[in-house]
């Protein structure tokens, strides 16, 4: 067995028996398992397939932005924005305060770790409530492109069934030229 692990091309696993009349008759394979409802384990931790983002208070976090309207609202993009700014200055600040701490009383640093762990949560949480938004705007613009790559196709297509049908209109009168 630990040759077949091993070998640079190990053989099929073993469930591959189940589809060996597959080529035959299609409905001899087995239906693949339906889709994992509600939580699951997964490598010792508990998952859900719930797709919620938990809020900074449910995980035992202070949140420092203003709680707001559902993100999904494309007019709060700039109230996004100012708390991210805002968050990002915030940062900033106290990693220059924990420069100076660290020279000045490095016995005190713990405190300014702390709350920049705590900028850092609320900045990741922040961006994380913007992830369904990111991924709609990166949906929609694939389609575009999509749509746009087709649309040049349809249109190549066309000019180069004009090109063809101008040649063999070309290549008729050079036919009849010869014939008469």
């Amino acid at each position: 067995m630990a040759a077949a692990t091993s070998s640079s091309y190990p053989p099929p696993p073993p469930y591959y028996r189940l589809y060996k009349d597959y080529l035959d008759d299609p409905e001899s394979a087995p239906e693949p398992p339906p889709p994992v409802q509600g939580t699951y384990p997964l490598f010792g931790a508990s998952y859900t397939t719930d797709v919620v983002l938990p809020s900074l208070e449910d995980q035992g976090v202070r949140q420092l932005y203003p709680r707001g309207p559902n993100i999904d609202l494309i007019s709060l993009a700039s109230d996004f924005k100012l708390e991210l700014t805002t968050l990002n200055r915030d940062l900033q600040l106290h990693i220059l305060e924990l420069a100076d701490i660290l020279v000045e009383r490095p016995s005190q640093y713990a405190r300014r770790v702390e709350d920049i762990s705590l900028i850092f949560k609320n900045l990741h949480h922040l961006l994380n409530s913007l992830r369904p938004h990111q991924a709609r705007a990166t949906l929609i613009h694939i389609l575009e492109r999509q749509i746009q790559q087709r649309k040049q196709a349809v249109e190549d297509i066309k000019r180069r069934r004009e090109e063809a049908q101008r040649l063999l209109k070309e290549a008729l009168q050079t036919l009849d030229g010869h014939v008469a």
